[in-house]
């Protein structure tokens, strides 16, 4: 059994509504540990932030940046990397999160071969400092297409190298029965011929594959509904409504929200979380220590929604910790 599990919350999702006057780090840190529920912070570090506040903030409001990372671009991000890196073991850091566009800096699609390498040189300079890299699976980026993953997984592993995953669940379930999300990860034919299975239900699911393989080392929690609807509220730089990878945890007022909100429909999401968590309560292979809550309030997002990120955020944590709780007792979760 593995009893402990760590329950952060992104800062990008430490605010109520986009449309208020932006918080300001101590702020966020005060919403942070005023909650209690949370026992530490993820935090994507932009380049030219003066990381020594965070720092500070991190120590007076004993909240460990325990996953520490960013979204990069092979052949253009690898001196922001290093940067990152070097500030993690000051934050506390234990995972280096990382989010690797499909595309290399020069425009060509980055080879599995490519993608191993930018992980290989990743925890080369990471291990010093024993915060260790995992590349999240991610809409937008290389394990769009999911089958990539055992690609890079089993191309590592002739060298004796461990891939290192960060599992959101939501970055596959609100494809479910959206041709259009299927086709933007090339695999609408392999899900409509069995081979790639995304129902959470389903004994075979992918990321069922990935768990029992011990790849995932970290977690994202965002709930979210198979065919998940657009965000109308925000649209992408490319004009169209947001891809939609956020459902409300809680219940929205009816002008918070597009549309009709089911509890019930959650229950999907919920139940791959579970398959998670009781597969840490098991221990036969390696799991995440840390999962962090990610509503967040870009366009593929919340943006633009009229009910509280932050809100969504304590809530979701509060259920984890429920849930975990459950989990290692052996007893049933008090919430659906």
């Amino acid at each position: 059994m593995n009893p402990t599990l760590h329950i952060g919350v992104n800062i990008d999702g430490v605010l109520h509504r986009d449309d208020m006057p932006s918080v300001d780090a101590e702020t966020q840190f005060r919403m942070i540990a005023d909650a209690d529920v949370f026992d530490y912070v993820e935090m994507n570090p932009p380049e030219g932030v003066a990381l020594e506040r965070y720092v500070e903030l991190s120590e007076r409001y004993a909240l460990p940046v325990r996953v520490i990372g960013g979204i990069f671009c092979a052949g253009r991000d690898e001196a922001h990397l290093r940067h990152v890196i070097e500030w993690a073991p000051r934050f506390g850091s234990k995972v280096l999160n990382c989010q690797l566009f499909a595309n290399h800096a020069d425009g060509h699609r980055l080879t599995d071969a490519e993608v191993a390498r930018f992980y290989v040189q990743a925890c080369e300079w990471a291990a010093p400092t024993g915060c260790f890299p995992s590349l999240e699976v991610h809409v937008d980026m290389w394990n769009e297409d999911f089958t990539r993953v055992a690609q890079v997984g089993e191309l590592l592993a002739r060298d004796g190298i461990a891939l290192r995953l960060t599992l959101d669940h939501s970055h596959l379930i609100f494809k479910i029965g959206n041709e259009e999300e299927l086709d933007a990860s090339r695999i609408r034919t392999l899900v409509e011929a069995g081979e790639i299975v995304l129902d959470p239900a389903a004994p075979d699911a992918i990321f069922k594959e990935w768990i029992a393989r011990g790849w995932v080392h970290h977690a994202h929690a965002r709930s979210v509904i198979p065919n998940n609807p657009r965000n109308s509220r925000m649209r992408r730089p490319d004009g169209r409504p947001g891809r939609g990878i956020q459902y409300p945890f809680v219940r929205p007022a009816a002008a918070q929200w597009d549309g009709s909100w089911d509890e019930a429909a959650l229950l999907p999401w919920k139940n791959a979380v579970r398959h998670l968590l009781n597969a840490r309560v098991q221990g036969s292979v390696a799991t995440p220590q840390h999962i962090s809550c990610e509503f967040i309030p870009f366009a593929d997002y919340g943006g633009g929604a009229g009910y509280s990120i932050f809100e969504n955020n304590v809530a979701c944590a509060a259920w984890l910790r429920n849930t975990w709780l459950a989990q290692i007792t052996g007893q049933t979760a008090v919430t659906a």
